[in-house]
Formats: structure tokens, C-alpha cells, sequence
């Protein structure tokens, strides 16, 4: 590349020599949406890269369908590349120099920049939009902002060839407009293109809805900004190594400022209930194995019964370990973060993800003999990760594991 590294993806091979032993799992990952705090994820997608292991499912939405169609979009050796050409593209210098003193004005200055310019190769004005609420729109350019420029880049980095190929697998998520209904384009069943990817990131008001055969969908994260559901219901499921990358915290501390109010309401709205979704897919899964189970007891004469093998189909025997992933907070973080593409924030929140992959790949808290009776181990920092096992109460499964300490910016 031209010009200087976002945070050396040119590494390769795992720093300590370590084999990475996903223990016969496919292995997926789940990205947020979360816009400019999804270079946290290419740092993820990198360490895996460094120990040798390409992802067999990538599932996203919004920021997190971009990265993974630049990932599922090219061959191994040009997915770093890739990435980093996508967050160089969308990068932009800091005000840093202009608030010498004031740190804390650097992202407010920022963020006004970039409300009404855009962000170059992603977004740019809609000037008609800002005539006024109540000016029609064409309802395929109803938002403030178009991301032509973002189709522009994704047909320059992304080859929809190779993801139409299935390996590895892609899917995002998108909230069908009209009906409120999540629906999830997958490459195993249908034929990805750019529309589909812009459609999982255009996130009203500030983006128009995109239309996919017919109607008109919106960023999948407005019902869904954690999409991992698909692969515990898939079908057929598989023994999974799940790598959930979150961007948005659902613990902090109570706002005191409006301002403070404002970042802790992105936090909660885009965390998606982590908890409480990873408590219900315990449940489902460990009822799954008690069928399976108790399928064993009945005599082989009833069990090849059509209604006894209809009742032992709703048991599986498969396991799910998901490592949780939780992007840092940066210095003088707020609800403006999101749009934080400052080349000093992208190095950052990169690094971040490089770095806390890179340890849980060395804490390999996946491997090891777990309770055959249960489907879902929830594996967090600090590592060794403990796991969440069996049924326990919500209050255990919201504790997230440690702070990550802040990244210098």
C-alpha cells in the first residue's frame, strides 16, 4: 500500500508459534453493527489470520456486514489488505492539532466535520434531505446522507464472485421495512451482491433504505445488532467455535449529563441484550440434549417409529462455545464514537481487537471436557475465560468480565 499502515496487518503467522486448535468446530464470527468502532473487528479478524485459521461463517450487520464481506470477498492472502484499504479509505486526519490543550474538543469538532461533510468513500450529504422533514422524498433516497460513495468502495475491494462461492459462508441481517421482520440474506442460500450489504448498514434516518428484490430494507441492527441466533438455529446446526464481537458495552456507570445520557443510550439500545439472549439459547440448547438423551432410553423397536424419530428430531447433540469479545473504551469516548473515524481512533480500536484476540487465542478457554449435557458455554475475559454453565440467573450472565484497559489514542 501507498500509504502508512493502519496498525501492521502485514504480520502473519501466530507471535508465539502456537497452533490454534478450534477442536474440529466450524468456526464463526458474529460482528456488531457500530460504525467506526468496527475496526475493533478486522483486529479480531487479524489474530485469527496470525494463527493460521479462516472463518467457515461470517455473520453481520450494518459495519459488520461490511467487514465481513471484505473478508468472505477476497482470497486469505488479500483479506488483510483488503481491510486495511477499506479503513485507510474511510479514514480521516484528527482535529488533535487544532485542540492542543483541549482534548476533549477534538471529537466534537469531529463529529460536526463530519455532519456536514460525510465521511469520504462512505458517506456524503443529501442535500435535499436537509430542505426540510417534510420534503418528498424518492423512498430509496429518504435519508440525509447517501452512500453511494460506500457502493463505489465496496465494488472496488469486494469480489461478490468468490462469496457466491460459499467459502466461507456469509450472511447479514437487514429489518425488512415494511413488515418489521428481521431477515437474514446467506450465501448458502441465495446470490450476495453489493445491495444486499448496503441494505444491512443503512440505518435511518441518516441512510435511505435500500431495496432488495422488491422492497426496501433498513440496517438489520434497528432488531438485531448481535445476529448470532442464526447459527443456534440453523439447520442443520454444527459444533461451533463462535467468536461474538460486541462494540457497544451494556454495562456503565449512571449518566450524571445530557451528554452522558446520550452515550449511555447507544450503549444500551446497540448491546442487544446480550445476557438475556445467551441465557434463553442455554435453555433451548440444553433442553435439545435432555431429548437427545432421553431419545437413548426408548426401546429401538419405538424409536424407529415416525412419531417417535419426529419427537427425538427436535434433540441435537451439537455445542456451541462463544467467546465474547468487548471493544475498550478510548479516551474521551461519548455517543459521538460511533462516527469516529479518525485514523488515531481506527489504529486504536484495531489494535484493541488484535490484542484481546490474540489473548483468547492463547487462553483457549474452548478446549478441555465440558457437561455433554449442555449446548451454549459462554467463555469472556479476563481469560482463562470462565464458563457459563447450566441455567444461571441473569445477574451472572451480565457480568461481562473485567474493563479492558483504554487504549491510548
Amino acid at each position: 500500500m501507498k500509504n502508512a499502515s493502519i496498525v501492521g496487518a502485514e504480520a502473519a503467522g501466530s507471535p508465539d508459534g502456537k497452533k490454534f486448535a478450534a477442536g474440529g468446530r466450524q468456526v464463526a464470527l458474529v460482528f456488531q453493527g457500530g460504525g467506526a468502532l468496527g475496526a475493533y473487528q478486522a483486529g479480531v479478524y487479524q489474530a485469527l489470520h496470525e494463527a493460521g485459521v479462516e472463518p467457515d461463517w461470517i455473520i453481520g450487520t450494518s459495519i459488520g456486514a461490511i467487514n465481513a464481506a471484505l473478508i468472505a470477498g477476497n482470497k486469505p492472502q488479500n483479506r488483510l489488505p483488503r481491510l486495511e484499504e477499506f479503513w485507510r479509505l474511510v479514514s480521516r486526519k484528527s482535529f488533535a492539532g487544532l485542540t492542543a490543550g483541549w482534548p476533549q474538543l477534538t471529537r466534537p469538532m469531529a463529529y460536526v466535520n463530519t455532519l456536514f461533510q460525510g465521511i469520504p468513500n462512505f458517506f456524503e450529504p443529501n442535500p435535499f434531505a436537509f430542505m426540510g422533514q417534510h420534503v418528498p422524498l424518492n423512498p430509496d433516497r429518504a435519508g440525509y446522507y447517501s452512500t453511494r460513495p460506500l457502493e463505489e468502495t465496496l465494488l472496488d475491494l469486494v469480489d461478490f464472485k468468490l462469496i457466491n462461492r460459499n467459502k466461507p459462508r456469509l450472511t447479514v441481517g437487514a429489518a425488512h421495512v415494511r413488515s418489521s421482520r428481521m431477515r437474514y440474506f446467506d450465501s448458502r442460500d441465495m446470490e450476495i451482491d453489493v445491495k444486499h450489504i448496503l441494505a444491512s448498514g443503512a440505518l435511518p434516518p441518516a441512510f435511505p433504505a435500500v431495496r432488495v428484490e422488491g422492497e426496501l430494507y433498513w440496517d438489520g441492527g434497528i432488531l438485531s445488532n448481535t445476529p448470532s441466533e442464526v447459527i443456534f438455529d440453523d439447520n442443520p446446526r454444527r459444533n461451533s467455535l463462535i467468536f461474538a464481537v460486541h462494540l457497544w458495552n451494556p454495562e456503565g456507570s449512571e449518566p450524571g449529563t445530557i451528554w452522558e445520557v446520550l452515550h449511555r443510550h447507544k450503549d444500551v439500545q446497540y448491546s442487544s441484550r446480550v445476557a438475556n439472549h445467551i441465557a434463553r439459547q442455554q435453555t433451548a440448547h440444553h433442553l435439545r440434549h435432555i431429548i437427545k438423551r432421553l431419545a437413548s432410553y426408548v426401546p429401538e423397536a419405538e424409536r424407529i417409529q415416525d412419531e417417535v424419530r419426529e419427537l427425538e428430531s427436535w434433540g441435537c447433540q451439537t455445542q456451541m462455545h462463544v467467546v465474547r469479545l468487548l471493544a475498550p473504551s478510548l479516551a474521551y469516548d461519548d455517543h459521538t464514537k460511533d462516527v469516529d473515524f479518525s485514523l488515531e481512533g481506527i489504529r486504536g480500536r484495531w489494535q484493541a481487537g488484535l490484542e484481546d484476540t490474540r489473548k483468547s487465542i492463547e487462553a483457549e478457554p474452548w478446549s478441555g471436557e465440558f457437561d455433554p449435557l449442555e449446548g451454549v458455554f459462554l467463555h469472556q475475559a479476563p481469560w482463562p475465560g470462565a464458563v457459563v454453565a447450566e441455567h444461571a440467573d441473569l445477574t451472572e450472565l451480565t457480568r461481562m468480565g473485567e474493563p479492558h484497559s483504554s487504549v491510548a489514542v
